[in-house]
């Protein structure tokens, strides 16, 4: 292409911590540019957030319609839309979106219910746009190069997935005092009916099917609500069975006081296993039964094509989630790129999209399902 790739953004205004991490990350590649955004629920906040992202005021809209319209009659308009809102406007923006013909990235969850992602599905499978989900954590390189060594079978059979993802900012009653990011997850109208479930788990169980290679079978779980009047659940314990007969544990809190962001995934197999950690990403540790531990560095020429492809930087440099969210979008604008002259070329198979989507709202609705029950659900 000779010019960049037009972004759109939904959300990320005033007070948001999602919206500059997906302006940074999306223009990092240099084939994207942020140029248009409903970015708040008045036109004021919309203006006000437009200009610090320092893009033309008049195309700081007062509503995601208003943009969708105005853009579309525009000689240069979007060609994708990035949909930070809470939850509960994913599914109705999205679907504007595709119908008004805008390949669309999305925050995770895809919806507010499992019953809306299927709505979904049927729409993005019907469009002729890509829909694409950032799931944060699937570009980092050692997860890819961990994605890598399961598929290789260097591991042997699986038989045992560990994954945890703590978090303590939510400890305390914070919703309550005027936290706005706490004050939308926390609310079942914004978020959907899953708290905690639905804000870090969801995280938790992709990871574990994206790097496994396999898919969960059944699920069950216990969700609490700890912090005494909290509407949604901000403690969860799940155990999963695989379809290849492996089980699994998933550990998702955000009352786990002191927590930071910790997610670990750790992979066993027959042969050996794999230990990955989110604060230290450029780092993947590797046990084997009949040899000496290993630790696998990033940007390494000894990993795998996919995982070194995902790097920006040379050995040795730090990279974090920004970088990480950056390789998403940067494989989203190849697809975009390549569908200029191929309309049915896919999304890379490294990138999230659809299958991961409903996959994951399945995910919510059983977790909470088996809470209900107090027993295993088929998934």
């Amino acid at each position: 292409m000779t010019r960049k790739l037009r972004m759109g953004m939904v959300g990320g205004g005033p007070g948001a911590f999602i919206g500059p991490v997906h302006k940074i990350a999306a223009e990092m590649g240099g084939k994207i540019e942020l140029v248009a955004g409903a970015f708040a629920q008045t036109a004021e906040r919309s203006r006000q957030a437009g200009e610090g992202f320092r893009i033309d005021p008049a195309r700081a809209y007062g509503s995601y319609q208003d943009m969708l319209r105005a853009e579309r009659a525009r000689p240069d308009p979007i060609d994708f839309i990035v949909v930070a809102t809470p939850n509960h406007l994913h599914l109705p923006v999205s679907l504007e979106a595709l119908q008004a013909g805008f390949a669309v990235m999305s925050d995770k969850p895809a919806t507010a219910t499992y019953e809306e992602a299927l709505v979904l599905q049927a729409a993005v499978e019907t469009s002729a746009q890509p829909y694409a989900l950032t799931h944060t954590y699937a570009g980092y390189g050692m997860v890819r190069e961990a994605r890598a060594l399961c598929a290789s079978g260097r591991l042997g059979a699986i038989r045992k997935v560990a994954v945890e993802y703590l978090q303590g900012w939510l400890s305390q009653p914070i919703e309550r005092s005027g936290h706005k990011q706490a004050e939308w997850r926390s609310n079942p109208a914004f978020s959907g009916a899953g708290g905690c479930i639905g804000d870090i788990g969801t995280h938790a169980f992709h990871m574990v099917e994206y790097v496994a290679g396999i898919e969960v079978t059944q699920i069950n779980a216990t969700l609490r609500r700890v912090v005494p009047g909290r509407q949604l659940d901000d403690d969860c314990n799940a155990m999963l069975r695989f379809a290849n007969g492996a089980s699994g544990v998933l550990m998702a809190s955000q009352v786990a006081t002191g927590e930071l962001n910790e997610l670990r995934l750790r992979i066993y197999g027959e042969l050996g296993s794999l230990d990955w950690r989110q604060q230290d990403p450029g780092r993947l540790t590797l046990r084997w039964a009949d040899g000496p531990e290993q630790t696998y560095h990033g940007a390494t020429r000894y990993l795998s094509e996919d995982a070194k492809a995902a790097f920006l930087l040379p050995p040795g440099h730090p990279e974090g989630v920004i970088e990480a969210f950056s390789v998403l979008y940067a494989e989203f604008a190849q697809t975009l790129i390549e569908r200029q002259r191929d309309p049915a070329s896919p999304l890379p198979p490294t990138l999230p999209g659809i299958r991961a989507a409903v996959r994951g709202m399945r995910f919510i609705e059983r977790a909470i399902e088996s809470d209900r029950q107090q027993a295993w659900v088929k998934f």
